[in-house]
């Protein structure tokens, strides 16, 4: 049985367009972005941000690298994690700086954490210790107890990693976003009070856990929290595996689409147009440009 479903994955692909086409300030974009997404899960329920989460992780290959959509697209992810927690019964809000800082922080009655929502191309095969930022999530707890990274399940190191030993030690909590869609279909089933004292007991095993760079030793200690809390979480997580491997799925099929179609646009093309998209790729016209408006700016003859 098919779990995505067909208007679920429809849906990714108004929100991937969507974002694209969007070409204001980026503060305004994020403004529209988060809106609509707000009243998008208000109308729907959180089946429609269970669909959201299960395929939000890949980053779409149509996107230019560190164009505004790509970072339009890192603020989507944010948003996400922080309706998730709130759905759950938490108070949860995306912060607006741009760096030194995490992106979501969540409140609950008896205790606080700062979360950050990583997303990554699927064509990018060197992932280090860096892109997953344990180590500066951590700094940027500013006295809250806790701080979690939540990342695609696919990207995530399988055999040995340092993450897994950094996070260990600094008690920062690595989890999927498919751990996270789990726990908000538990909270439909069970309530929001249970859904948080499994997120709360998910954080209190991670400073438990053997210091090590075995992941297997990680998730180990992870999932036995969660399949054990309650015998309804044994049935969501064959789901969710299901779900996820249908993700990976829809990711593949997109971004090979689209290179597909690149691959013949650029076979397509006259021997002038091949070169002006070179000239364009490698930006000369723009640092030609930028080369121009160098000056001197006079410091020398201050006297």
């Amino acid at each position: 049985m098919q779990i995505i479903s067909n208007e679920a994955i429809q849906k990714r692909f108004f929100w991937v367009e969507g974002i694209r086409k969007l070409k204001g300030s980026f503060s305004d974009d994020y403004g529209y972005l988060s809106e609509k997404l707000i009243t998008e899960i208000s109308k729907e329920g959180s089946a429609s941000l269970i669909n959201h989460l299960r395929l939000c992780g890949s980053i779409p290959e149509s996107y230019s690298h560190d164009s505004s959509e790509e970072k339009l697209y890192s603020k989507y992810t944010d948003c996400l994690l922080s309706l998730s927690f709130n759905t759950i019964g938490l108070k949860s809000i995306v912060l607006a700086e741009r760096s030194d800082t995490a992106d979501v922080e969540v409140f609950g009655e008896d205790y606080s954490f700062v979360a950050d929502a990583k997303s990554f191309r699927l064509s990018r095969t060197a992932k280090n210790q860096k892109d997953f930022k344990v180590e500066a999530i951590h700094s940027w707890k500013r006295g809250k107890s806790n701080a979690m990274i939540v990342c695609p399940i696919y990207q995530l190191p399988r055999a040995s990693s340092q993450i897994y030993q950094s996070a260990i030690a600094r008690n920062v909590c690595i989890l999927t976003y498919s751990h996270i869609s789990l726990i908000v279909a538990y909270s439909n089933i069970n309530g929001n009070e249970k859904a948080q004292k499994l997120l709360h007991e998910i954080f209190n095993v991670v400073p438990q856990l053997p210091l090590s760079k075995n992941a297997t030793d990680y998730w180990m200690g992870i999932n036995k929290v969660m399949l054990e809390f309650s015998e309804d979480i044994q049935r969501l997580w064959q789901e969710e595996r299901q779900a996820s491997l249908e993700a990976i799925a829809v990711a593949k099929e997109a971004d090979l689409m689209f290179l597909a179609q690149q691959r013949e646009k650029i076979m397509r093309m006259t021997h002038e147009e091949a070169l002006a998209q070179l000239i364009k790729v490698y930006k000369i016209d723009n640092k030609i440009k930028t080369i121009n408006t160098i000056t001197d700016n006079g410091l020398f003859a201050i006297q």
